[in-house]
């Protein structure tokens, strides 16, 4: 039953947050502002990320208290709010934040789970008993070019109203399903705060959107997946475990493959922006916003139930 409360906390956390931020966000003009490249038509607030960010620390401090994953979380995600804010900030004042800064940030936030002990340990074999543990500094390297990666990728899928929290839920709903199976409890509440979290979230930031989450939003979401991934079911897998955390992240896995992909068939610079995302792949073939996340929402459930069909074929 604790999970239960701990998700219904975030949830109403969130709820009663979000329309705060939003208020304090229109007032001082802390906005995303219409471009040719954006989608919707007027001025959208900034500040989701704050709520999203106070919904699964406050309710994890609560339920959990002090330990490994939380300190983990508190502290890599307090960086990527505050680095998200300033990002987002320029985007208020139609401007753009230099792209280094964001990226040491990325990689600083992302070695801190190994500082907090929390690291992709090992691998074994489907077919033996044994586990080849990595050197520290393997494993350090691992892990941080996961925490990395989700950071980015979430990011990246934030391009329409809904996408990144509603696949962010079906995710951590995943997530908490095999931390059950492996019995990882403190996992498990994580990865349910996370979903109530965000699901609170999409009842204000699905089409028509009344708030957007940010970058400081959406890269605490990546960032608490990845961790949320390695302490749940990457410290020590089989080869054929692996593919569990890769299933429940599908769709901002294979978007971020396809747009990279793209972007280096066309010669572009890997981290400009552009509208080569798949959803917006699917808006140009005439799909609207509310289909375009439906089907997205459909593949992400998809390849979470295969996830966790893979994960019981191994038990």
């Amino acid at each position: 039953m604790v999970y239960l409360y701990a998700m219904a906390f975030a949830f109403a956390l969130v709820i009663v947050l979000v329309p705060i931020v939003r208020k304090i966000a229109l007032r001082i003009g802390f906005v995303d502002r219409p471009t040719r490249r954006k989608i919707h038509a007027e001025p959208v607030p900034l500040s989701g990320g704050v709520a999203i960010f106070a919904g699964v620390i406050i309710t994890s401090f609560l339920f959990m208290g002090h330990h490994a994953l939380f300190s983990s979380l508190m502290l890599g995600g307090s960086i990527l709010v505050v680095i998200g804010l300033l990002d987002d900030a320029y985007k208020a004042k139609s401007k753009e934040f230099p792209v280094w800064p964001r990226l040491l940030a990325y990689i600083a936030v992302a070695y801190i789970p190994v500082w907090q002990g929390i690291s992709i340990q090992g691998v074994s074999s489907p077919s033996s008993a044994s586990m080849i543990i990595f050197s520290p500094t393997i494993a350090a390297l691992f892990t941080v070019v996961w925490v990395f990666a989700l950071i980015n990728m979430l990011n990246f899928i934030d391009g329409i109203d809904g996408l990144a929290s509603g696949v962010c839920a079906i995710s951590s709903l995943t997530l908490f399903a095999a931390s059950l199976i492996f019995n990882h409890t403190d996992t498990a509440l994580i990865a349910v705060v996370l979903a109530g979290t965000c699901m609170a979230f999409l009842a204000y930031n699905f089409h028509p959107a009344r708030i957007f989450m940010g970058d400081a939003g959406a890269t605490f979401l990546g960032y608490t997946l990845a961790v949320t991934a390695i302490d749940g079911t990457l410290k020590g897998a089989t080869l054929l475990s692996l593919s569990v955390p890769m299933l429940a992240l599908g769709v901002p896995i294979l978007d971020t493959v396809i747009v990279f992909s793209r972007r280096l068939i066309e010669g572009k610079g890997l981290h400009h922006a552009d509208n080569l995302h798949t959803h917006h792949s699917l808006m140009k073939w005439g799909l609207t916003q509310v289909q375009t996340v439906s089907f997205l929402y459909l593949i992400a459930a998809v390849f979470s139930l295969l996830s966790i069909v893979v994960l019981l074929a191994l038990r």
